[in-house]
């Protein structure tokens, strides 16, 4: 699918989507929980739609009722042999710990990018923890077969946090006990925050210590209890749509929790470094087009927030400087190349020099034909940078977005762009 933005001013209102991140954490949560779940404000991308059918295959029952989703669970009893986590980096590092608490040998796999990710990390921790694994030389499909013996361990958390998160949802519904998990170098912290607040709110409880050591307390939960959970406003979808905002109109993004412990709750900050005029307030935040300057940002703890940055900086007199580019490789596509070449199609100059990218913006961003590289986030931030471009971008690969998004062309479509199928 192809997609012509159209430069634009915008305005008005718009409701952030559900949080992925948020969601698939709850749907594991659901999972493991014995009872029924009660999901409100449920997600539907592509991620989340992944993370559903897998927890159906370990043995969860699903039944919406209206925008309401219902699950019921008795713990991890998968009816199938296979489970496909689709293209979610979450969704296969969180799931394959969590269907180790069974003793059926199981077939993880995923598509697209997923299959060239690096997954030596089970084949290094599964041994330990009494799991059969066999891998193809680190990469998918997995055979894996459990049930896990939680026992000490010591973690490299420098790839990605998504392997923990896997391992204390894993190790908490086990009902581990004098057992650490220690971590050396971790990544993304917010996202364990999220993690452990998620396991707290289902009834179990994680400590740490700077997060360097990770134990487990007693669940806490009744088995007949029916829990409600409203899953949280994205703020890494919700960047892109603040980001246009300073670029080019004058709108309101509501149903993000500004005391969420998502990561990139942090594109505040950044927005601010960079003059962009703004109004938050508990529920709604505002934010209109300003006359940007460059700034300087470390995107380490939150690499997904590097596309939108980089469409916020292409439009900041002077050289941004943003940190972390280590943390790109293995994402969607290269996202530090990848955001190099297609942005440079609409001539804005980025270096990158170690762990450091350079943007030169200004107010010179041209009409051009780009790639998303089947990169949703790539697809996005293209389209933001459209909105005050000289002519019309078109965006090849355009449905990338349906992986975390699937609405974020209506929702600009909304707020008065012109969006059309080309």
């Amino acid at each position: 699918m192809n997609k012509e933005i159209h430069p634009s001013e915008i305005k008005g209102s718009v409701v952030a989507a559900a949080s992925k991140s948020s969601m698939q954490r709850v749907l594991a949560a659901a999972l493991l929980r014995k009872g029924t779940t009660i999901i409100h404000n449920p997600g539907n991308s592509n991620d989340d739609q992944s993370a559903l059918d897998t927890i159906q295959k370990l043995g969860a029952k699903i039944d919406w009722k209206g925008d309401v989703l219902e699950v019921k669970s008795n713990g991890v009893y998968p009816v199938s042999d296979e489970i496909n986590c689709g293209e979610s980096g979450l969704g296969i590092r969180m799931f394959t710990p969590i269907a180790a608490l069974s003793s059926k040998q199981l077939t993880v796999t995923g598509t697209g990018s997923l299959v060239t990710r690096p997954m030596h990390f089970f084949d290094e921790i599964f041994p330990k923890l009494g799991i059969d694994i066999s891998s193809q030389e680190g990469r998918l499909p997995l055979v894996i077969k459990g049930p896990i013996v939680p026992s000490n361990i010591d973690v490299d958390g420098s790839l990605s946090s998504q392997f923990l998160t896997g391992l204390l949802m894993a190790y908490a519904a086990s009902e581990a006990k004098d057992v650490e998990i220690n971590v050396h170098d971790l990544k993304s912290k917010p996202y364990i925050d999220l993690t452990i607040k998620v396991l707290s709110d289902f009834g179990w409880i994680v400590r740490h210590d700077q997060y360097e050591k990770f134990y487990f307390e007693n669940h806490q939960t009744s088995v007949a209890e029916v829990r409600e959970y409203s899953v949280e406003g994205d703020w890494s979808g919700a960047a892109f749509l603040l980001v246009a905002g300073a670029i080019a109109g004058n709108i309101e993004v509501k149903g993000l929790d500004i005391h969420s412990t998502q990561a990139d709750k942090v594109i505040l900050h950044a927005l601010k470094s960079a003059g962009a005029e703004m109004e938050i307030e508990e529920r709604s935040i505002y934010i209109n087009k300003s006359s940007l300057k460059a700034f300087e940002f470390d995107a380490t703890e939150c690499p997904d927030l590097f596309p939108p940055l980089v469409a916020l900086a292409s439009y900041c007199e002077g050289d941004t400087k943003i940190a972390g580019v280590n943390r790109l490789a293995h994402k969607e596509s290269n996202r530090a190349l990848t955001l190099q070449e297609e942005f440079g199609k609409m001539g804005v100059s980025i270096k990158l020099d170690g762990d450091l990218m350079i943007i030169t913006g200004g107010e010179k961003i041209l009409g051009a034909e780009v790639y998303s590289h089947h990169d949703h986030r790539i697809a996005m931030a293209c389209a933001v940078a459209a909105l005050r471009a000289k002519g019309v971008v078109k965006i090849s690969g355009a449905e990338a977005i349906n992986k975390s998004y699937p609405t974020f062309y209506q929702h600009l479509i909304q707020l008065g762009v012109t969006v059309k199928n080309c």
